[in-house]
């Protein structure tokens, strides 16, 4: 790096940028050596907790001829150093400028990091929108969750890649050994699977501002472009496809023996280990229990090897596992009896993400090994809505569930509740209320032996926003006023002092709505909202409403357009031509049946 010692002394955090971390990968740095940041647009802290980056990092680097290094939005302190000293953001295993890279690779975790991306691009050196980059930058690329609508970022990113990562990677990096420049790397790509390239594709709207067309654009390949390498399969075709399909990975062969051990403590400061992509639930409001589809398991034998050895590598104090629902792995028993085997050997707890109730007589065991809370998610407090949802769990359940946790040992539970979901009455909206109490209730079931410390129970209501391949993604979202009044007036209503209630944001969460469907006009509107300041906008304390308003009247568009109405079925949508695969008859089926 070219910055001075002194002058990362001076830095909030200056372990967030000097790279040299236990299990980091360095490379000799040659010609033919193709170069990848993978770029996480938030903190260190935050990006050093996801298991995603950590997985493709290892998975590119066990090729020889890829190097991939880390960068990641380096927090205020940093960026305005680096403006003030004329230094580019740099990657952290080298130290060298992101323009010197060959490939960027953004993951797109949630909507309210688009202006982020744009701020470590301006950092780096590089114009913002795709159409300002030659063959003398690197190739911006993007993926993630919110990869499956690109159209808000359309205008900056040379190409999306919407699936596994693990599953069509190498196939990109082999044939861009045969390009000749940038535009004929683009053209050979566009038909791998999980690859979008934007700029084959022009969109046209109707009068009232609703998606008119989405085509592709007609092929001119360069007559001097190399051939293809003899490992690679692609038909040639006129046009870019018509339907992107996501890559999918059918089964979930590689995961790293070890992980970069942060220098900085970050969010989740524990050893990880996937156990089940996907998830068989089918919540009508969960986006990623339908991009994830179908469900696909690793063995209980390669999980605690794995854990085994992400352990010995990492020296950390817990073992975390990552699904989306843990509980419904198939030889959960089983695999908890290994790992607590594992974990009592090597003195280390275990923890799980949220918690299903109907399963917690096996995660119980754990309360041996870690006195933490436990998390778990009603979703909605009334059992009419949670049917609406589609949230399969009865009152009876819930509430046996806590009374289960409690005589396990839980004192303290974390239950997340959304609001402002497709047909909710105040009845349902006060019911988040009610059944908190009725837990709480529940705890003073037990004896006076068993009541070792008070109970306390934390609320938390977030603010629903409808995502693209959803049941719910023809739903209006809430308005921000409304969402608020409903919340003031369900916390007004909670009697017990053993509840603390609290409610998310809901000017953000418009914003986190109108990005998730929108269209590639959006491009214009998180470029404004960049030029006039926005950065971090998913933390509260930097988040600037009036920003982004003043960013939408300037570009022409409302946010009440993308987030507050509701869409026909027949209406055209941003990211349909892509296939998750799932079909929209499907998803049209759950819409109407939850409004039926």
């Amino acid at each position: 790096m070219a910055l001075k010692t002194k002058d990362l002394l001076k830095l909030e955090k200056p372990g967030r940028y000097t790279g040299g971390e236990v299990n980091t990968v360095q490379k000799e740095i040659t010609a033919d050596l193709t170069r990848f940041a993978f770029c996480f647009p938030d903190v260190y802290e935050i990006g050093m907790s996801h298991l995603g980056l950590q997985l493709l990092y290892f998975f590119i680097n066990r090729r020889e001829d890829v190097f991939c290094e880390r960068a990641f939005m380096p927090w205020q302190d940093m960026v305005d150093l680096l403006r003030r000293e004329g230094e580019p953001l740099f990657a952290l295993e080298s130290g060298d400028s992101l323009r010197e890279f060959d490939f960027l690779g953004f993951t797109l975790q949630y909507e309210m990091s688009y202006t982020n991306v744009l701020a470590m691009l301006d950092l780096a050196g590089i114009p913002l929108r795709a159409c300002e980059r030659g063959d003398d930058f690197p190739i911006i690329c993007a993926g993630g969750p919110c990869a499956t609508n690109p159209e808000p970022m359309a205008d900056f990113v040379d190409f999306f890649y919407i699936g596994d990562g693990e599953a069509s990677l190498d196939e990109i990096f082999d044939i861009y050994k045969t390009r000749t420049n940038k535009q004929d790397f683009l053209r050979k790509i566009c038909n791998i699977q999980g690859v979008y390239v934007p700029s084959l594709y022009k969109a046209s709207y109707n009068a009232d501002g609703t998606l008119r067309d989405f085509a592709a654009a007609p092929l001119a390949f360069s007559a001097t472009s190399h051939a293809e390498p003899h490992n690679v399969t692609r038909i040639d075709t006129p046009t870019a496809p018509a339907t992107v399909k996501r890559a999918f990975l059918p089964s979930l062969d590689f995961f790293p023996e070890k992980l970069i051990v942060p220098l900085v403590e970050s969010t989740h400061a524990r050893a990880v280990v996937e156990i089940v992509r996907g998830c068989k639930r089918g919540c009508r409001f969960c986006q990623a229990g339908f991009i994830y589809r179908p469900i696909r398991e690793r063995s209980t034998c390669q999980i605690l090897e794995h854990a085994e050895k992400i352990l010995t590598a990492t020296g950390y104090e817990e073992l975390s596992l990552l699904a989306l629902s843990a509980c419904d792995y198939s030889h959960f028993s089983e695999l908890v009896d290994g790992l607590l085997e594992i974990c009592r050997r090597k003195r280390v707890t275990i923890s799980l993400p949220s918690t299903r109730l109907d399963a917690l007589d096996i995660v119980s065991k754990i309360k041996t090994l870690r006195t933490s809370s436990l998390t778990v998610a009603p979703e909605a407090g009334s059992q009419r809505l949670r049917d609406l949802i589609n949230k399969n769990l009865t009152e009876e359940e819930i509430l046996g569930g806590c009374l289960k946790a409690f005589r396990a040992g839980f004192d303290k539970l974390k239950l997340y509740f959304m609001s402002g979901l497709p047909n909710e009455t105040p009845e349902d909206s006060f019911a988040v209320a009610e059944l908190s109490e009725k837990i709480v209730e529940e705890y003073y079931q037990l004896t006076y032996e068993e009541r070792k410390r008070p109970v306390s129970i934390g609320v938390s209501v977030s603010c629903f926003v409808p995502k693209p391949f959803t049941p719910f993604q023809w739903a209006a979202q809430t308005t921000p006023e409304e969402f608020s009044r409903v919340q003031r007036e369900v916390k007004a209503s909670v009697r017990k002092k053993q509840i603390s209630y609290r409610y998310h944001d809901s000017k953000t969460a418009q914003i986190e709505g109108v990005l998730a469907r929108g269209d590639r006009r959006l491009s214009a509107v998180i470029e404004a909202a960049y030029k006039n300041g926005a950065m971090f906008d998913g933390w509260t304390e930097h988040f600037n409403y009036a920003l982004w308003l003043g960013a939408f009247e300037a570009v022409g568009l409302e946010p009440a357009f993308y987030a507050h109405r509701e869409r026909g079925t027949d209406e055209k949508l941003p990211w349909d031509f892509i296939d998750v695969g799932v079909g929209r008859g499907l998803l049209v089926r759950e819409w109407e049946r939850a409004n039926a």
